[in-house]
């Protein structure tokens, strides 16, 4: 994935009501009307924020007849998910190293401890 790409995907995973439009996909295909239903805001609104989602490749939209589905389309979540890991084990990492640290740090403060 390319770094415009991945900005363009955050970008639209920064607004919590696409998020919960996606969180509201992963039960299966909606279409606008029941994706809009437990948001206070606008149709247009709704399509706009279905546009952003559509744009990045978070979701698809079909036609079946009058019914209009949206699909979520995991590739973008999975790339996301993949470059977030990169500094989750960057994380492990360190964490572990001040574990070592804070170990050598306790095991030499007994040695010198003058209480003993």
């Amino acid at each position: 994935m390319t770094a415009d790409c991945l900005s363009a995907t955050f970008a639209a995973l920064a607004d919590p009501t696409r998020r919960a439009i996606l969180a509201r996909l992963t039960f299966g295909e909606l279409s606008v009307g029941e994706l809009a239903r437990p948001f206070k805001i606008s149709g247009p609104a709704i399509t706009k924020h279905l546009k952003v989602l559509q744009r990045v490749g978070l979701i698809t939209r079909g036609r079946h007849a009058q019914w209009r589905p949206c699909r979520l389309e995991t590739k973008p979540l999975k790339e996301v998910a993949d470059w977030v890991e990169e500094y989750r084990r960057f994380w492990d990492q360190s964490f572990d190293r001040l574990d070592e640290y804070l170990a050598e740090i306790q095991k030499k403060g007994k040695k010198h401890d003058p209480k003993k």
